[in-house]
């Protein structure tokens, strides 16, 4: 029972009735029965206000959410009742949730159903509970309201942004992926499979005129050929200590786990195999190379959970467990970090070998801050040794990338914002240009 101010109100009566009292003693024989009429006043508008049992509430939302970005939460609310319901309806999504809005004003008749719609965003991966609903209205007179429970309970599970991957298969269906960054829009290349006729534009090879349909239809034709399908690409990941740095108060395994599921999503999209070996101080999980969606869906549902563990990743093991299982020619995009050359070099020992056979490529998250710190301020107190610091850093991970590259290793080190697209862009050009 939640008391209104009309309660109070009528209870004041009473002290007004004392006050009086001091003056006039009979009228100290009032208070009593005041104060038992109003509280029995309180009981039967209690009793008699709407308790919730006649409403139906369904919580409609997308199997999985993903992290960091606003989730769409539907509530359809209907009143099976034979009475008109007004009431102030409260969702409880998991506290560790931030929510646009969690409370909603209804007038429902009888039979009638409302949609409700808000937001949340949830902060990290896992596995979380939408908490239970509530709901208060007020009785007759609106001197006290009746709270109720509604039992809506449920779990709900954080992926990585698998909105984002919706969002490319949208655009990339309306020809629109230069919007995300992405430079192209079909996977087209010089392969061997014809796709189609198209009209002639500056800076196409002259060998790609088709002569027989130019002459049919009076200007020049090109043809069109189809990348090569079914190619393997291969996600590994480390989920070991130096994953566990922060990027803007974000661990570097989020911002990687969102790059690798847009590489997934777009290698799917064209029909080439996608693979996943997870790796730290031993291999995790192994998922070997396979085409379809369904095979995306394994790979999400393998990464959702990953968290970075403070140990020190065994690449050696990991990378020889991968030569023994998979032998025929691949992309295999390494997701890890390298703070200097002697990490290039542990790294080099087990990828040499790999990247005579396999299209081999570092993928590591920059950090925008050592950005910020490469031309701090000189006249600032600290400026000189951020600036230093910072330069020394960049120049050993320069350093590191330089040894991959010489090794015949490939190297992409991206900022969190640009990693996904430069990620999946890269891939493109790849199939472009039949490296694969």
């Amino acid at each position: 029972m939640i008391f209104r101010w009309r309660f109070f109100a009528l209870l004041s009566i009473a002290i007004v009735i004392a006050i009086l009292g001091s003056f006039d003693s009979s009228l100290f024989a009032f208070i009593w029965p005041l104060n038992i009429a109003v509280f029995g006043l309180a009981l039967v508008a209690y009793a008699l206000a709407p308790s919730g049992r006649d409403l139906r509430i369904e919580r409609k939302y997308d199997r999985v959410l993903s992290v960091r970005v606003p989730n769409l939460i539907r509530l359809r609310v209907t009143n099976e009742g034979n009475q008109r319901i007004r009431f102030r309806l409260r969702d409880e999504p998991p506290a560790e949730f931030s929510v646009d809005v969690q409370e909603f004003d209804l007038d429902l008749e009888p039979g009638q159903s409302k949609e409700l719609r808000y937001h949340v965003t949830p902060a990290e991966r896992g596995d979380y509970f939408f908490r239970d609903s509530f709901m208060r209205a007020d009785g007759p007179l609106g001197i006290v309201a009746r709270q109720s429970r509604l039992r809506t309970r449920e779990i709900v599970r954080v992926y990585p942004n698998v909105l984002a991957l919706r969002k490319f298969d949208l655009l990339k269906q309306r020809g629109h992926l230069r919007q995300i960054g992405i430079r192209r829009s079909r996977l087209k290349g010089v392969g061997t499979d014809f796709d189609a006729l198209r009209d002639y534009a500056s800076g196409d090879d002259f060998r790609k005129i088709d002569w027989k349909a130019t002459a049919r239809r009076g200007k020049l034709i090109v043809k069109e050929f189809e990348a090569e399908r079914n190619q393997p690409v291969i996600l590994v990941v480390d989920y070991g200590r130096l994953m566990m740095a922060d990027v803007g108060n974000i661990e570097k395994l989020d911002y990687v786990l969102d790059a690798a599921l847009m590489l997934g999503n777009a290698a799917s999209t064209a029909n080439d195999q996608i693979g996943l070996l997870i790796y730290a101080d031993r291999v995790e999980r192994w998922i070997p190379p396979k085409r379809g969606r369904g095979q995306l869906g394994v790979v999400i549902e393998a990464l959702h959970a990953l968290r970075a563990e403070p140990i020190e990743p065994n690449a050696k093991d990991s990378f020889n467990y991968l030569a023994t299982r998979w032998k025929r020619r691949s992309l295999m995009v390494v997701f890890t970090e390298l703070e200097d050359s002697d990490a290039a070099k542990r790294l080099l020992t087990v990828l040499g070998p790999l990247a005579r056979r396999h299209i081999c490529l570092v993928v590591s998250v920059a950090d925008p801050a050592l950005h910020a710190q490469r031309h701090a301020a000189l006249d600032e107190p600290l400026g000189p040794y951020l600036r230093t610091s910072a330069n020394l850093y960049h120049e050993e991970r320069e350093g590191a990338q330089r040894l991959l590259n010489a090794a015949g290793v490939r190297t992409l080190d991206s900022e969190p914002e640009t990693l996904a697209t430069d990620l999946v862009n890269y891939y493109l050009d790849i199939k472009a240009t039949q490296q694969l």
